[in-house]
């Protein structure tokens, strides 16, 4: 498994918030922070290839958000936030050796963080950062390829993947775990074979990364991660505080290729 990664930018102070207030960010800490991140992707056996920084670009680290890849094609995004759209020809250039490639246009707006894959199924949340017409534009791209691709609203959060992310997948998605914060997602709506809630107190704690049977969670939610470990996976503890401020998860800092 590939990943990439992209540096923690110097101006990632300046970067978009919806949700949160924005505050303070330690950018040294933050780097730190990512770089124990990625050491915790390679020592799970994954390949982590680094982008050209961006230093300009406040939100460049989070590089999930730039595209959407499945095994057949790499559907490059057009941001929601106008300020995220230059992250774009870099990241399509990094996936040009290993997936075809197409681009979603204007009118469209799609964020990467708002796309969940389990199996064959592509569920993507309508936010304020993807709009129905990046949703139809992403189905149109991966319809040859037998993907079914639907679009349910998001509230409470910046991206679905905010509120809801699968663990333990299979090619068939059969075997399919979901962590979720109920108040954010009807988990009834994914057809996993289980569902894991958040611990009350740990909002942000479903934006969890899956690698095999590990699982990334961030350090900061310990209830969530003994929930996940009570139900059979290897937990892995990151800390991620600082990018949390500028409303980071876990799967946001990544883009993985099988």
């Amino acid at each position: 498994m590939l990943a990439l990664t992209r540096a923690v930018p110097a101006s990632l102070a300046q970067c978009e918030l919806t949700h949160l207030q924005r505050v303070a960010i330690d950018i040294g800490r933050a780097r730190a922070q990512h770089e124990r991140y990625e050491n915790a992707l390679r020592q799970l056996g994954v390949s982590v290839h680094r982008l050209p920084e961006t230093e300009d670009l406040p939100d460049s680290v989070f590089v999930e958000d730039a595209a959407v890849v499945v095994d057949e094609l790499a559907v490059l995004a057009r941001p929601g936030a106008e300020s995220r759209r230059a992250e774009i020809p870099s990241v399509a250039q990094a996936l040009a050796p290993y997936r075809a490639l197409a681009f979603v246009v204007a009118p469209g707006t799609l964020d990467g963080g708002d796309v969940l894959r389990i199996g064959k199924r592509l569920f993507v949340g309508l936010s304020a950062r993807t709009n129905a017409a990046g949703i139809a534009q992403l189905a149109a791209f991966l319809a040859p390829f037998g993907y079914r691709v639907a679009g349910l609203a998001v509230s409470g959060c910046l991206h679905l993947k905010s509120a809801i992310t699968a663990i333990g997948t299979s090619g068939a998605g059969d075997d399919t775990t979901v962590v979720l914060n109920p108040a954010w997602v009807d988990g009834s709506r994914f057809g996993a074979q289980r569902a894991i809630e958040v611990a009350p107190q740990e909002a942000m704690a479903a934006n969890v990364l899956s690698i095999g049977n590990s699982v990334l969670v961030n350090a900061s939610a310990p209830r969530t991660a003994e929930r996940i470990a009570a139900a059979g996976f290897d937990v892995v503890l990151v800390d991620q505080s600082e990018l949390a401020k500028a409303e980071s998860g876990l799967t946001c800092c990544s883009l993985l290729l099988a």
